[in-house]
Parts: C-alpha cells; structure tokens; sequence
C-alpha cells in the first residue's frame, strides 16, 4: 500500500502513483496534543482530505511537534465558545465521514456539539473519541496524558532495573500507539458504515494501547498470581537476548531466542558445544541459566568493535544491531531505502525532519 500525494483530474498522484486508499474521505480533526492528531494524520498519509480545527489562542501550533503530527491536513480556526464559531464546526462536520476529537468527556456534549447531535445532519458520521480513560467507567472524567496513561496500564512498572524505581519509556508509546489503533478502528468504522448507512463512535481510553500491548502479562499473573517485576534489558523466558558492550564503547543487541540462531550465534563464538551443554538444553534449560550463556557472550563480544562484532554475526545469520540514535537512523541505508526520514517544510518555512510511514 502505498501513501497518495495531490490527485490529479487523470487519477494518478502528482508523484505518478495511485490514488491514496483514502481518496474521498474528508476528516474533520478536532484533536489536541498527540493521540487525536497523530490518527488523523495517519489518515491523511493515505489520501484522506483532513481538516484540522483548532483555537484561536493555541500557542502550539508554532511548535515542531504540531508540524510533524499535524502534516498533510488543511487548517482552520473556532472559537466554540462563540456561536458562529459552533455553527462552523457543525458544517464541517456535516460534510466529513470521520470527526476525531480528544477532549475531555461531556466536553461537546456540553457544547451540544455531541457527535449524537451531529449525527442528526449527517447519519454517517464517525466519532473517533480519545481521552485519558475513555467515555465510561469510574474514571472517565479524570484528565489524562501519556505519562500518566503509561502508569495507568502498568508499562511503567515493568521498565527499569530490578533494583531501582520504575522507568519511563523513551518514546510516547500511549498517544502514538493510541493513534493507530484509532485510525483501524476508523477503518473498521467505515467498513461497517457500508452495511448500517449509519456511523459509530471509535471509544478509546489512553491506558488501553500500551495495556492491549503486554503481552502474556495478564494470562501469566492469572496462572501465578504474581507480578512480572523489572528486570532490566532481560525479558524473562527470551533468552539469550540482551545488550552487551563492544571494545569500543557501542552497544549491541544480540537476539538468538529460537534454536537455529541459537546455534548459530555458538558457531559464531566458535563454540558450537554450548549448544549441546546440560546448562543450554533442553530449551527449559536454557531459559533456567539465562545469566550463565549471556555472562559467556558478554567476554566474547567486549573483545571486538562493533564492526567486528556486527560483520561476524550477519556473516552467520544471528540477529542484531547497535542500538542507534538518531544521528545513526538517518544516516544508515535502510532507513533511506525505505523512505523512513522524510524532509518536509513547515509552515513557517523551515525544513523539518520526520519519520516516514509504515506501510510500504
């Protein structure tokens, strides 16, 4: 699937590709900060006409961050307060499929902007509703970020070192991951509109993303009745997988969790005989002596640089990487040949970086 670029009266995109799967689809984006935008955004990645409504007094829009999560999308200004500013939203929203909005619950209900009442001037509208906790429940009127979201669903618990507080994880997982699954419930939404005629609300809670993303955490405390606690760059149970350091300082992540790579990373060592170690197998084993075979790799890999390390278990199939930063992301040839940094101008004028889109 490829992301569509302007229409032209042939059919084809400025770029000589197909229209964008979205073509036709008009979106009204009501969103604040991260989550709202960023689905709405997504949707304007593949041809959707995404209007973005936003206060007179929004300081933000200055910022880099409403430039990257608010690309592709026309823009206008309403005051909701005002009369005028309320019928012009009702219009917008007369002529949209889809309205994503991430106020606080009873918010455009109390505005009698409710996509209920929307819905009374256009019956196929879809409401993509984001909030902290969502629209029902005991906590529904409690505000919400992605900090906080990430606490709330237990992600933050689980990050860190075992002998220290839990940590915050790098990236905003709660309002981006919040964001996509917005966007395929969009995408279910108007695949259910071609049978009803009608439109649905998309209900979603920040808390729930990074929640639907744990994993075997649930069904696991449900058989044991214990909490998975922190434990550093090891998850328990995926071995060997952990970050060692290279003679040179780097990082490097070696992830050999199934049998064949398994043997493959102790030809790479030139230990082919751990393989067949009563330490290292059965695989129960293996898992039960996580320490020991990554205590055997740790030596093994602090001997040699990163380039060394890297070129002897590509040579061998072992998956791996240095952990990179961002000046390593934009400049590897992956990341350039799959059209993952992407140079746009600002509004303003200047020429921002951004990452590219995820469906190729």
């Amino acid at each position: 699937m490829t992301s569509g670029g302007a229409t032209s009266e042939s059919g084809a995109t400025s770029e000589g590709t197909l229209p964008g799967a979205l073509d036709g689809v008009r979106v009204v984006n009501a969103g604040q900060i991260i989550a709202g935008p960023f689905t709405a955004t997504l949707l304007a990645e593949f041809g959707a006409d995404v209007i973005k409504v936003e206060s007179p007094e929004n300081p933000a829009v200055r910022t880099v961050q409403f430039a990257q999560d608010h690309c592709g999308q026309r823009g206008v200004t309403i005051n909701f307060r005002h009369p005028d500013g309320k019928a012009l939203f009702q219009r917008l929203c007369a002529e949209a499929d889809i309205l994503v909005e991430n106020f606080r619950p009873g918010t455009l209900e109390r505005l009698g902007l409710a996509p209920d009442d929307l819905r009374e001037i256009n019956p196929g509208l879809i409401a993509i509703r984001i909030s902290g906790y969502g629209q029902t429940g005991p906590y529904r009127d409690r505000t919400g970020f992605d900090r906080v979201a990430l606490g709330f669903s237990g992600m933050t618990y689980v990050t860190g070192d075992a002998d220290r507080p839990p940590m915050r994880p790098g990236y905003f997982v709660a309002d981006y991951g919040t964001g996509i699954f917005a966007a395929y419930g969009a995408m279910l939404a108007l695949r259910a509109r071609e049978t009803t005629g009608r439109g649905q609300d998309v209900d979603m809670g920040l808390f729930e993303a990074p929640w639907r993303m744990s994993g075997t955490h649930l069904p696991n405390y449900g058989l044991s009745g214990e909490n998975r606690e922190r434990s550093g760059n090891y998850y328990p149970g995926v071995v060997p997988a952990e970050q060692f350091e290279t003679s040179d300082g780097q990082h490097l992540i070696i992830n050999a969790t199934t049998q064949r790579p398994f043997e493959r990373l102790c030809d790479a060592m030139g230990q082919p005989e751990l393989v067949q170690d009563p330490r290292f197998t059965p695989r129960e084993a293996l898992v039960a002596n996580a320490h020991a075979i990554h205590d055997i790799i740790r030596p093994w890999v602090a001997e040699r640089t990163l380039e060394e390390n890297l070129r002897i278990l590509d040579e061998y199939a072992v998956p791996c990487t240095k952990v990179y930063a961002t000046s390593d992301i934009i400049a590897d040839p992956q990341y350039e040949a799959r059209e993952q940094v992407l140079t746009v101008e600002s509004p303003s004028g200047d020429t921002l970086l951004q990452p590219g889109s995820c469906l190729g």
